[in-house]
């Protein structure tokens, strides 16, 4: 969880570092648990514990045996969201302070939609999931948003490439008056990151990489078990780095950027003299059949996919990359020639010790991302303590 910037007390901040291991696992755990992992004493956990039962916050159960009494976030402490918009998609999924996934629905969104339009989708979803779940959205302590777009510390979206009815707009404002819940932003790829580095396939690798390969490529990165922003946020565009000069020509103005080689776009586009109208899904189809063309399509792009995280590699030495995205769907039709790629141009040291794996999270990682967000900056723990 996120808590003030200011100095807390003792007391308050042991009701934060309880809580915030509660949140990390969706089964009770014992008290004499808490006080061992967090290496507190058992009075000082039971004290935090009464306090926090008498808040409404957690709940607890008397256990048998030597377990004792456990402990878990009360489902009646309220409700968290998360929102994860695409180029052509968006998903809103709605869950619990204990970090659990209650529900989601997603939705189609044309691909040029202006921020209203989708807005607007976005309010008439959770509308439907707040219904379904008997709650209000009085009951939303939280929203954490993702957009694939970097986002400056103002809450601006600052490139027109992957959502041009976006570009210039204060997306936090916006959508914090929209939903008239809190709102907390982030690019979609850094939610991916922190969703698998917690319960997906970055499990145990502190120094890892999800990239998220759509319509655009882009880059989460956790550095020393946090998330890595950068000095203005927009660590991880990866999808702008250049491979050739001379490449074809990039939506963001340049030439030969990795996007340009590697996106669901650019499969589709190639694939269409042979395969009219096909969608990405179609092509993985066909080359999943044998279809000469889409093989190869989805051959170059993951041999570009692996030039680029490469250099990524070269510069970083992750433990792990996680490759989420739409085009995560080809698997290894698609993953053995990021292998590939990845083995060809970064050094063989890094190389024979970085893992390309695919997203465990699939195309739910980044909304998951969105709700840990939310849970991270859910105040729960006042800085004058409960009680």
């Amino acid at each position: 969880m996120s808590v003030s910037t200011g100095p807390v007390s003792p007391r308050v901040a042991n009701q934060r570092r309880v809580l915030g291991l509660l949140q990390r696992g969706t089964d009770a755990v014992s008290q004499a648990e808490i006080a061992r992992t967090l290496q507190l004493a058992p009075a000082t956990v039971s004290n935090v514990v009464r306090d926090l039962v008498r808040a409404g916050v957690v709940e607890t159960t008397l256990g048998s045996g030597r377990r004792g009494t456990t402990v878990r976030v009360a489902r009646r402490a309220g409700l968290v969201a998360g929102v994860d918009i695409g180029h052509r998609h968006l998903r809103v999924a709605l869950g619990d302070l204990a970090g659990r996934v209650l529900a989601s629905e997603r939705a189609p969104l044309d691909a040029h939609h202006p921020y209203g339009d989708a807005l607007a989708l976005v309010d008439s979803l959770l509308a439907k999931l707040l219904t379904d779940a008997g709650s209000s959205r009085d009951d939303i302590l939280t929203v954490g948003f993702g957009i694939p777009a970097p986002i400056s510390d103002e809450g601006l979206v600052m490139s027109s490439a992957i959502l041009p009815g976006w570009v210039g707009i204060n997306a936090h404002d916006v959508v914090q008056e929209r939903l008239g819940r809190p709102v907390h932003i982030d690019n979609d790829a850094n939610l991916g990151a922190i969703a698998e580095h917690r319960i997906g396939a970055g499990v145990g690798h502190d120094i890892m990489a999800f990239v998220k390969v759509s319509s655009g490529v882009g880059a989460g990165l956790v550095v020393d078990g946090k998330l890595f922003r950068g000095a203005g946020g927009t660590a991880g565009e990866i999808g702008h780095l250049t491979l050739d000069e001379q490449g074809p020509l990039c939506r963001c103005g340049s030439r030969g950027c990795l996007e340009a080689y590697a996106s669901t776009s650019t499969a589709e586009a190639l694939a269409s003299p042979q395969l009219p109208g096909a969608t990405f899904d179609d092509v993985i189809a066909a080359a999943g059949a044998g279809h000469v063309a889409a093989v190869r399509i989805l051959e170059d792009a993951g041999l570009h996919l692996g030039w680029g995280l490469a250099m990524l590699a070269n510069l970083l030495n992750p433990s792990a990359i996680v490759i989420g995205g739409d085009m995560s769907r080809a698997g290894d039709l698609l993953l053995d020639f990021v292998r590939l790629g990845l083995r060809r141009h970064a050094l063989p040291s890094v190389a024979t010790h970085t893992l390309v794996v695919p997203a465990a999270l699939g195309d739910r990682a980044s909304v998951t991302g969105a709700l840990f967000l939310a849970l991270e900056c859910t105040e729960l723990v006042p800085d004058a303590g409960v009680g």
